[in-house]
């Protein structure tokens, strides 16, 4: 069993993460700021080898204290200012976090020894993609947002680190304890359960989609994978969810027959992010996702019996 460093540890996917690594046995040193107020790990209090620290990834002085006091041999850089919406609100804060609390975190050593990172990027970082071609980890990377090009940045320093797995994921969608509408999927869930309608611009954009819960699980396989999968990337997504809008409304509304949607006659969407995307690479290390975008659509709907404002969001 391994000793983890996980920040942005009561984030949208920490928040399934950490339950996910103590279950495994590995003991987790959970940082995080908790600029959103969440209480998501909770829960996880009772385990004797978990760690919570309130804290910031730009904080140098208490990152190398974490580092002489804990010596990790995994991290796992989760905290970040997420979506291009809440970078454009707050660029400053966005890039120092982005990409300087994930270069803080991921530049230390244990001693001799250099700790294994696995890194989570976006594949928003591929932009616009050519019409019917899959991206993969070799395509060119193209950002369109301030988000993409410091996921960009951050992927490039970690990789030039070395001893480290970089994952680009798909768009996330599912129930978390720290739960977020503003991704795609939640998004269009949510206006489907309560508004019953959703108004689309450029319906036919493409993106791929993942569960939360299959991204925590990649994140294992690479640790119980490192070696063979070291100092490489690997999209991970539903390989059989390459879908657009349009696409993801007529799946939506399989389980929600009343839910209506419609292509808008006038203005457009500021995400022009368009592409679908190749995940044979990860396959063939043995992953498969376990969550369809189907299971998660039914999820969401439970879930939205509970959820019913929009205080879970980024911005």
């Amino acid at each position: 069993m391994a000793r983890i460093l996980v920040t942005g540890a009561a984030g949208y996917i920490g928040s399934i993460m950490v339950p996910m690594l103590l279950q495994e046995g590995h003991e987790v040193i959970a940082l995080d700021n908790f600029m959103y107020g969440q209480d998501s790990l909770l829960d996880c209090c009772n385990d004797k080898k978990l760690v919570i620290i309130r804290g910031d990834t730009r904080n140098e002085k208490l990152i190398g204290q974490l580092f002489k006091d804990y010596s990790p041999k995994y991290v796992f850089p989760l905290a970040a200012i997420v979506g291009a919406p809440a970078c454009d609100k707050d660029p400053v804060t966005s890039t120092t976090t982005n990409i300087g609390g994930v270069t803080e975190v991921s530049q230390r050593w244990v001693g001799t020894q250099l700790p294994r990172v696995i890194f989570p990027n976006t594949n928003s970082g591929y932009g616009i993609g050519q019409e019917g071609a899959h991206c993969t980890e070799d395509s060119p990377l193209n950002p369109i947002s301030l988000y993409g090009r410091q996921k960009v940045e951050a992927e490039k320093s970690v990789l030039e680190r070395g001893n480290a797995i970089v994952l680009r994921l798909a768009t996330v969608f599912g129930v978390s304890p720290r739960m977020r509408l503003d991704l795609l999927v939640n998004d269009f869930v949510y206006r489907a359960v309560n508004d019953r309608c959703v108004v689309l611009f450029e319906p036919h954009f493409k993106r791929n989609y993942i569960h939360v819960r299959d991204v925590a699980r990649a994140f294992i396989h690479c640790m119980k994978n490192f070696d063979a999968m070291k100092n490489q990337i690997y999209n991970v997504g539903l390989s059989d969810a390459n879908l657009s809008k349009q696409e993801l409304c007529k799946e939506i509304q399989k389980q929600v027959p009343s839910f209506y949607f419609v292509e808008a006659g006038i203005g457009e969407d500021p995400d022009k992010r368009n592409y679908i995307v190749s995940n044979a690479k990860i396959e063939a290390t043995g992953f498969r996702p376990r969550y369809s975008l189907q299971d998660g659509i039914a999820e969401l709907i439970k879930g939205y019996q509970i959820v019913k404002n929009n205080s879970f969001t980024n911005i």
